[in-house]
């Protein structure tokens, strides 16, 4: 447990190299990255998982907050790390709060990869209304197995779950701390007021854009549109992959952002 600002954020370290910071997304803890991708990561960095406020083992919230707050949560846990900067890798609602972190705390991140992401206002590609009505009848329902299996359809690719054991390893994944349903609102108001388009063409911060080509929450466009706007960012697409392609392809999205991060150093090892 580290303190920032009065409030404990649970941390989780692996791996040694250089520090990278891992931001996960709506609903998401430290617990859900998957394995294979942090073992992946661990081979050549310090991956430092933390726990957003509310979620997790992370102090609880007492009311409403926004993106650029959950960054500052985030600068907060690298200067108490006793960092000078950390890599910083996001995934979704992640994303968007790395986005928030280089915009305004850019002295600490060194590099930065925004994963199944978006920039948020009116020209961003937000899930369609009939995969949200999907999502929102699973979890009001209150039955749980109905609300993991629809979890499970729309973050996945069909290819990617017809594997031997995938179910099984989501069952396991969201049975760590699950997030109160009154924390994931106030994470969704807070993204609903997110907006960056404008400020991203003034980063300066070397950038990775990552996005699987079948994603049902957020458009793979929203990946290209990115791309487009931040100043010599790259684009990288999973072919076939859904939301979570670092749960698909955990190989490659560990292989991108390490030579995103280290380049000529990574292929010198």
């Amino acid at each position: 447990m580290i303190e920032v600002d009065g409030r404990s954020l649970h941390v989780e370290r692996r791996g040694v190299g250089e520090p990278l910071l891992l931001i996960q997304g709506l609903s998401g803890h430290s617990g859900h990255w998957g394995e294979p991708f942090l073992e992946a990561l661990a081979r050549d960095f310090d991956v430092i998982a933390y726990d957003h406020r509310g979620t997790g083992r992370s102090s609880r919230v007492e009311g409403p907050f926004t993106l650029a707050q959950l960054a500052d949560d985030a600068a907060g846990l690298v200067r108490a790390l006793g960092l000078q900067g950390a890599h910083v890798l996001g995934i979704s609602m992640g994303g968007m709060v790395a986005q928030e972190l280089a915009l305004g705390h850019p002295e600490v991140v060194l590099t930065l990869s925004l994963g199944c992401t978006m920039f948020g206002g009116p020209r961003s590609i937000f899930t369609a209304p009939a995969v949200q009505q999907e999502i929102s009848e699973a979890v009001m329902s209150g039955d749980r197995e109905r609300a993991l299996r629809n979890g499970f359809e729309v973050n996945l690719s069909e290819s990617f779950r017809a594997g031997e054991g995938r179910w099984e390893e989501w069952q396991a994944s969201a049975a760590q701390r699950p997030v109160a349903l009154a924390v994931t609102l106030l994470q969704l108001q807070a993204i609903g007021d997110f907006q960056a388009a404008d400020r991203l063409t003034s980063l300066e911060v070397p950038t990775l854009v990552l996005h699987g080509t079948e994603d049902r929450m957020l458009d793979v466009r929203n990946g290209e549109m990115i791309a487009e706007v931040v100043p010599g960012a790259r684009l990288e697409t999973f072919q076939g992959a859904g939301h979570l392609f670092f749960w698909e392809e955990p190989e490659r999205a560990a292989a991108l952002v390490r030579e995103h991060a280290m380049g000529d150093r990574a292929s010198a090892q």
